[in-house]
């Protein structure tokens, strides 16, 4: 075995591994003081809707909600019927990691395209469109993309407006999946409006719980004749918190005064700075500079075991022994260091003794 140096303070596990930011801390107890009316009738979630109105440029509509599974159901249930069907990529989120709940809850089918990016274009939903019409088939419905993706890759504003300009002609509604949309946002000069409304969008999970929050998301509907229903839905599929006031109170730390774009400004940057420390080292290969707050190396399965036993991170892709290394809004650029080091000590042993 190597002798390793004492592991960093934090996992590269997942940005969810993260604690609570302080001064989201500091807003659920200023929001814990008295009563406040249940379900929404608050004025937190009141003061969130008229916050994001305002980032997205336009007179959106917004539901808080449980978490991110959550927010996916509630959005795609709004836009899709029993026969419909949902055109995501092969590592979607909605198709790999929510047990089925997309299908099971809204009814409909998710057509998953292999693309290693993890980004679908305009030319991807051609093979459905045939299908429009024919009852023997799932009618395509809704185009559903993760910004920033499952990969650590990012669709540009003018990307994300060609698959909404090749959806719209063809019928279908497009949705982003935000759990990191902080990161992206971030990483793209912090205008969040270029690549969702502006682009064509028309709903989005606009995600905070990977960015500092204890729990929460929001369901915002760009086009907000879309949301007409989403009250009810979001009920019946039990993503109504009683006392919202808690998730609309953390969604205003995080967007009053740019938090969200600091904190994942952050991450994104120690990641570069891990990836700056590790690049080129013997086994390892990056094939992808990172953009956001993902590193996804491929490293000789014995030094992937053993790094994961002094610090944990997730294995992605386990047939080309590629893992994830993450970091957060929390992690330090000490905590970086001391993870390269370790990284150094399994790959290059002789560099240290």
């Amino acid at each position: 075995m190597t002798a390793l140096p004492a592991p960093p303070a934090v996992t590269f596990a997942s940005d969810n591994a993260a604690g609570v930011h302080p001064a989201i801390m500091e807003a659920l107890r200023r929001a814990n003081a008295g009563h406040a009316i249940a379900y929404g009738a608050d004025p937190w979630t009141e003061r969130l809707l008229a916050t994001l109105r305002e980032l997205f440029g336009a007179p959106v509509e917004a539901l808080p909600v449980w978490g991110g599974t959550g927010a996916n159901v509630v959005a795609l249930a709004c836009l899709l019927r029993a026969s419909d069907a949902v055109v995501c990529t092969d590592a979607a989120h909605i198709h790999v990691d929510e047990a089925g709940a997309p299908e099971r809850l809204t009814g409909g089918k998710l057509l998953a395209v292999p693309r290693p990016d993890a980004k679908l274009r305009p030319d991807d939903l051609a093979r459905f469109l045939g299908w429009q019409g024919d009852e023997h088939h799932p009618q395509p419905k809704v185009v559903s993309i993760t910004q920033s993706t499952e990969l650590g890759t990012l669709y540009t504003a003018d990307e994300v407006g060609a698959l909404c300009d090749e959806a719209h002609r063809h019928g279908l509604f497009v949705h982003v999946d935000g759990a990191r949309i902080a990161n992206a946002a971030a990483a793209l000069g912090g205008d969040v409006r270029s690549f969702t409304i502006d682009a064509g969008v028309d709903v989005v999970s606009f995600g905070g719980t990977k960015n500092g929050m204890m729990y929460g998301e929001a369901v915002v509907f760009c086009r907000p004749e879309l949301g007409e229903r989403a009250r009810f839905v979001r009920k019946q599929l039990t993503q109504l918190p009683s006392k919202a006031r808690f998730v609309s109170a953390q969604l205003l730390a995080l967007l009053e005064g740019g938090l969200w774009l600091e904190l994942a400004g952050h991450a994104n940057a120690m990641t570069h700075r891990l990836y700056d420390q590790v690049r080129g080292l013997p086994g390892l290969v990056v094939e992808h500079e990172p953009v956001v707050n993902s590193l996804f190396p491929i490293l000789p399965p014995a030094a992937s075991d053993e790094l994961r036993a002094w610090c944990a991170f997730y294995p992605w892709d386990e047939v080309r022994h590629q893992v994830r290394w993450m970091t957060a809004w929390d992690t330090a650029p000490e905590d970086v260091d001391a993870f390269a080091a370790g990284v150094r000590a399994v790959l290059e042993p002789s560099a240290d003794t």
